[in-house]
């Protein structure tokens, strides 16, 4: 039998050491403090739960996709959750179904994944976000976008590039103004998902007509006067998603760079009128998205929600969040209440065990002498 060295971990996995473990913690209590004073209460879901019940809120994954084992106690398939939105939505729909609505939660932790991507190799993620249930309205998305770069602001990341999308666009044209065969459609999705002109036109006039989406692609507000034009010529057909995308778009600070891709649906599988992704100047791929979608009611009907969620693993590699406490070393004998004085100022006392130990050592910039504190 081969012997796994005891330090190995599985594959996508890692541990997070001093200090970059405080500063996770730090990162995320930064955004969830931030998300308080907007009235949004921390809920705390477990890490796993029964498959069926999961897979059944995870529009955008299968079971098969899961990290699964079998419950010893009840004998049935648990899943460890990959995602903590839909477990969100579950506490809404079930323990705080008669709660008053619109209801603010948020949340932290991780989530682990079956598979990686090349660009991300990690299957464990931190996950931190808020949800806001029971509207999702221009209004309730003004909220959530305005929320979550007030966070990431606080969190001290700057250079934010905020891309919106319309994730539901081509199912509604197709339905309505722009008729598409079921068939046509899929392909007409996946021609526009790569911004593949010619491919579109080569799929016939129907297809052709949706050209102007992929013109309507890039920096915000010349993307949104194509689109607007777009929508002219559809005779007003998306007037309410225009009208909502400028009313998002106008509270944000202009050091925000704003973009728009309105056909993009990768990542948003189960969001409906509108989501964005989140991206920071430095950083390869989106650190966040939200966006609108339904949760499932205990009596079947669907319920609004709109929220935001953050992945800050990124950051924290870059030094988000690594901020160095004061250490102060504390001799043999030293004062106790004059330690319990500093560290109710801020600073992080380590105490002398046998009298020999290294305060430098032990990442220490002072040192108690009495009442005083002395610089190494």
């Amino acid at each position: 039998m081969t012997m796994i060295p005891p330090g190995l971990l599985p594959e996508g996995l890692s541990d997070r050491l001093p200090p970059q473990a405080e500063a996770s913690a730090r990162l995320a209590r930064r955004v969830l403090d931030t998300v308080a004073t907007h009235g949004y209460e921390r809920v705390m879901p477990p890490l796993a739960e029964f498959e069926d019940t999961l897979t059944q809120r995870l529009k955008s994954m299968r079971a098969q996709d899961l990290v699964r084992a079998v419950d010893p106690v009840s004998q049935r398939s648990l899943a460890l959750r990959p995602d903590m939105t839909a477990q969100v939505g579950r506490i809404a729909a079930t323990r705080l179904a008669t709660a008053p609505r619109p209801l603010r939660l948020s949340y932290a932790g991780p989530v682990l994944r079956l598979k990686a991507n090349q660009l991300r190799p990690e299957r464990e993620k931190l996950q931190v976000g808020a949800e806001l249930i029971g509207s999702d309205s221009v209004a309730a998305a003004v909220e959530i976008v305005n929320v979550a770069i007030e966070a990431l602001q606080a969190a001290g990341v700057s250079g934010l590039t905020i891309d919106f999308t319309l994730p539901d666009l081509i199912d509604m044209l197709a339905a309505g103004p722009l008729p598409l065969a079921a068939d046509e459609l899929e392909a007409v999705r996946t021609e526009l998902d790569a911004k593949d002109a010619g491919a579109l036109v080569a799929l016939g006039p129907q297809a052709a007509a949706y050209l102007p989406l992929i013109e309507a692609t890039g920096p915000f507000h010349a993307a949104m006067e194509r689109l607007e034009a777009f929508n002219a010529s559809l005779g007003g057909a998306i007037d309410s998603r225009i009208a909502g995308l400028r009313a998002i778009a106008k509270p944000i600070g202009w050091d925000i760079t704003l973009t728009l891709d309105p056909t993009e649906r990768h990542g948003f599988e189960y969001q409906n009128w509108f989501g964005f992704s989140i991206f920071a100047e430095g950083f390869i791929g989106e650190i966040g998205r939200g966006g609108s979608y339904a949760i499932l009611r205990a009596d079947g009907q669907d319920e609004p929600a709109i929220g935001f969620s953050l992945y800050p693993d990124p950051l924290i590699d870059a030094g988000f969040g690594d901020e160095a406490p004061k250490r102060l070393f504390l001799p043999l004998g030293a004062d106790a209440a004059r330690a319990a004085e500093l560290r109710a100022e801020g600073w992080h006392t380590v105490a002398a065990l046998v009298g020999d130990e290294d305060g430098v050592t032990l990442r220490c910039s002072h040192w108690l002498d009495g009442a005083e504190l002395r610089p190494f």
